[in-house]
């Protein structure tokens, strides 16, 4: 069993980026290597200015590249409780936003001919408890009314039609989802970028940063060299950490992790996901699986609240095929090839956050939704630095510290692993 992510494993890589030399000054200097990185990396290249991206480790290392492969519709708090925040028309811009998303991804696959294993086959929501199956029913209407979303519902009478288990209540899918290879994407986004005049720089972590004026242009000092940028995006998520102090305190990393058998023959994926639908479930300590492009289950979920290191990765995984076993007995002698953890990116209201700090752009908080939004996101702030404010939907969102918190996660994780626990169990 490796104990590491199955979709870097698969994927070839773009380059090695580690000898890079780092130029001395640039239009627009990225910090971090995942897919906002990359996105923002691209299109502001592409849009004729000097891009150097600058990451810690290597491309794709953080959660690019150990999430779900997952590119789903809809707000991680959900539809209608983004209405009783916001109201109808910004809760509605704000789930399109997704949509587009999505559309985003379509449509470089399709322009740039990408072998990435894209494929919408659609979001499933599955119901774990009965009054969850209502409140499913009354999001499916919100969507159907507000948005013209396509969604269709489907009764634990007929739950075999879509999902080989008998734990759930109900599902709601939505044909607008999608899944591919995050790895391959990741790398053919770095690809895209060198081509369009960007450089990048593995092992270049920014150990030092400092403001040169009251403007947007910062020396940015990492150990291969200082970089001077005009403007700095900065796309790190659930990695975040000094010298983006104000970032840092409002994004709390919350491991997730990742079990993947071995490929699993035809019949047997027929019966577990006959349509091939992204599935997650209602709970708080969510459960998410699919099959990947070559016929294995991948089995996810926040089997608790904690960090992501070799020893919580591998106790999180063995929980994690223990669920499996019980949503899906029939892959109880299914060997179990890849094992891994990485952190999601939660804020205190589980929304993006995107916008300019002290001179500074970011994109930061997709709260479990990142493959189709921070390649989004990275798109949006290259047309923020470009001069159009207007492209991010959520500049005026307020983005609240998270209190007592100093870029520490270990007392909030087990305070909210308590609190999610008992919604779970309350529900």
């Amino acid at each position: 069993m490796k104990m590491h992510s199955y979709w870097l494993d698969t994927a070839t890589p773009s380059g090695d980026y580690t000898q890079t030399e780092i130029p001395k000054e640039v239009d627009v200097a990225v910090v971090g290597g995942g897919y906002t990185g990359l996105s923002a990396a691209y299109h502001a290249a592409k849009a004729g200015k000097s891009v150097a991206l600058l990451e810690a480790h290597e491309v794709m290392w953080g959660a690019s590249g150990r999430n779900g492969g997952m590119a789903t519709t809809g707000l991680a708090v959900g539809f209608r409780d983004a209405i009783k925040r916001y109201g109808e028309q910004r809760a509605i811009g704000y789930f399109r936003e997704y949509n587009a998303a999505i559309d985003l991804i379509e449509n470089l696959v399709a322009e740039h001919d990408l072998d990435v294993d894209y494929a919408r086959t659609g979001k499933m929501t599955l119901a774990y408890k009965e009054s969850h199956w209502a409140g499913l029913q009354q999001s499916a209407e919100a969507l159907k009314r507000l948005v013209d979303q396509p969604v269709q519902l489907v009764d634990r009478a007929n739950i075999r039609s879509e999902i080989g288990s008998d734990v759930y209540y109900g599902a709601m899918v939505d044909p607008l989802g999608a899944g591919m290879h995050v790895g391959k994407f990741g790398h053919e986004l770095a690809r895209l970028a060198l081509e369009a005049g960007a450089t990048i720089h593995e092992r270049a972590e920014v150990t030092d940063l400092r403001r040169i004026g009251t403007g947007t242009m910062h020396d940015l000092t990492t150990p291969r060299g200082t970089v001077r940028a005009g403007k700095v995006i900065v796309g790190t998520s659930g990695y975040t950490g000094k010298p983006f102090g104000w970032m840092q305190r409002r994004v709390i990393p919350v491991g997730s992790f990742i079990v993947v058998t071995e490929p699993l023959p035809q019949v047997l994926v027929d019966e577990l996901l006959p349509n091939r639908r992204m599935a997650s479930d209602s709970k708080n300590f969510i459960y998410y699986f699919r099959i990947t492009p070559d016929n294995r289950l991948l089995f996810g979920g926040r089997a608790r609240f904690a960090l992501s290191d070799p020893s919580q990765d591998r106790e999180s995984g063995e929980i994690l095929k223990r669920a499996m076993h019980y949503v899906f007995p029939q892959t109880r002698d299914a060997r179990i090839d890849y094992m891994w953890g990485g952190l999601v990116d939660i804020s205190m209201d589980q929304m993006v956050h995107a916008g300019q700090h002290d001179g500074l752009f970011y994109s930061l908080n997709y709260s479990g939704h990142g493959v189709q939004m921070a390649n989004y996101m990275g798109k949006v702030m290259a047309e923020v630095v470009d001069g159009k404010p207007e492209a991010n939907i959520w500049r005026d969102l307020k983005n609240p510290w998270i209190p007592g918190y100093f870029g520490n996660p270990w007392l909030h994780l087990r305070v909210g692993g308590a609190y999610f626990g008992l919604q779970d169990k309350l529900s």
